[in-house]
């Protein structure tokens, strides 16, 4: 960490806000003006919408993510977490990976620390779950399914065979839809491979609280992409929640039960919770209260946005809603960060702020290879798109949404070679626990007793059984 006697911005969280914000300051900062400083646990930000097609293996994991030393070099980057905020002082403190907390002074203050699952005290989650916020839970999401599969064709207990090949995923919106529709695409491609596995043996199973799913791109795409599930074989159940999952045993609302390895919970997401120490105004569900500047409430030299602030969405009052707030998604992150970005630089030269306004252009969904949903917003137009002329808007989209020139070539050339070449279907589950084949190899063997010692307890044990009897 440096110190400077410049004014310093300090970004908590380097996921898409924090990194675009901080990238757009960069740019408008003239030389010397300020410090900026990125705090976030992982050195690197994750592009969300392609974890479904990590976790199927369309594309390279690392092209997945964007490492923020790389692409923010005039930056101080901090792997740590700010724990705690004292605006008085305007003082954090950060808790870096290893030693000490410290306190970091700052000037401005950008909260940009996006959002978690939102889970409930649902019996057996916490331990059988698996989520999707993160390039680590993808990874495991298909090295496990395809453990599952390795385990179903090598053993001959058929209720070790059903458990393994029954996979269960909760949430039907944007990450769950996707999630089952790339992942049932995986196994179906895998299945090919196995002697004692195909696809007829595997039980895919979505569940929804709400009474649709792909709530974001209309009840009619909601619909198609439902039926379209169905005809892969995926059992839908709407207007329902999973009670418990204790040892993977999964009892849902609606009477059924099944046994199941894989639990997969996609059911939605919530601010940060580590919001509710930093002092700030926070709305009814724990999101950063700000104005339509980004700036939060209250606040000249605090501004917040994405996933974890709760932004008016001045499109949607102008067109007469007067209660509408922007929804958390990668549009209106991307765009809010380059005026939050703006508005900082403003702050800071005094000059007025700007306010957010965006419409919404539409969304776009990919279920699986060719296969997808998709709602384009033209002015009062909506064209709605299905089948693989969707998915190519949505790999069209999210590809050129991808930050840097660099992830944007990688990812597209991962595409396009899975046009020539078939999907890879090797797991490797042992990245979990690398070292231990090495640990098993090298701890040192157990000492046995010296021959006089083992002679001795032997006449011992003699002796004591001969006054027994």
């Amino acid at each position: 960490m440096s110190t400077t006697e410049r004014p310093r911005i300090l970004v908590v969280g380097g996921g898409y806000v924090g990194l675009y914000a901080a990238r757009r300051i960069l740019k408008k900062m003239r030389y010397g003006e300020a410090t900026v400083t990125v705090v976030d646990p992982r050195s690197y930000m994750t592009y969300q919408p392609f974890l479904p097609e990590a976790a199927a293996g369309s594309i390279s994991p690392r092209h997945v993510v964007v490492p923020l030393r790389r692409v923010l070099p005039k930056a101080e980057v901090l792997t740590g977490r700010v724990t705690t905020i004292d605006q008085d002082r305007k003082v954090a403190t950060v808790a870096p990976l290893v030693g000490e907390a410290y306190e970091l002074p700052f000037d401005y203050l950008v909260i940009a620390m996006g959002a978690v699952s939102r889970t409930f005290p649902i019996p057996g989650l916490a331990e059988q779950g698996i989520g999707m916020k993160g390039i680590e839970e993808a990874i495991g999401l298909r090295n496990h399914v395809l453990e599952q599969l390795d385990k179903a064709d090598s053993t001959t207990d058929e209720d070790v065979r059903r458990k393994a090949l029954t996979f269960v995923f909760v949430g039907g919106g944007f990450a769950g839809a996707e999630t089952v529709g790339e992942v049932e695409d995986m196994a179906r491609d895998a299945a090919k491979y196995y002697t004692n596995v195909s696809r007829e043996d595997m039980r895919f199973i979505l569940v929804d609280a709400a009474d649709k799913i792909l709530p974001e791109v209309g009840p009619k795409l909601g619909q198609y992409g439902k039926e379209h599930l169905e005809s892969r074989g995926v059992e839908v159940y709407l207007s329902t929640s999973m009670d418990s999952c204790i040892d993977g045993h999964v009892v849902l609302k609606n009477g059924l039960e099944v046994d199941s390895n894989t639990i997969v919970w996609t059911a939605g997401v919530k601010p940060n919770p580590v919001l509710s120490r930093f002092g700030l105004p926070l709305g009814p569900r724990g999101h950063v209260d700000t104005q339509a500047t980004l700036q939060v409430q209250g606040s000249d030299y605090i501004w917040a946005a994405g996933d974890n602030a709760q932004v008016p969405d001045m499109a949607g009052r102008k067109a007469g809603n007067e209660n509408a707030w922007c929804p958390p998604n990668a549009q209106h992150a991307l765009r809010q960060s380059k005026v939050l970005g703006d508005n900082v630089i403003s702050g800071m030269r005094g000059f007025p702020q700007k306010e957010y306004s965006h419409a919404n252009k539409g969304a776009v969904a990919g279920l699986g290879l060719h296969k997808g949903v998709a709602m384009i917003v033209m002015g009062k137009m909506k064209i709605k798109l299905k089948g693989r002329l969707a998915w190519y808007m949505h790999r069209a989209y999210h590809g050129m949404a991808m930050p840097t020139y660099n992830r944007k070539i990688r990812v597209f050339a991962d595409w396009t070679l899975g046009m020539f070449l078939k999907r890879e279907v090797v797991s490797l589950g042992a990245m979990e626990s690398p070292r231990e084949e090495f640990y098993e190899a090298a701890k040192p063997a157990p000492v046995a007793p010296p021959a006089a010692e083992a002679v001795d307890s032997k006449a011992d044990a003699k002796s004591e059984k001969a006054k027994a009897s």
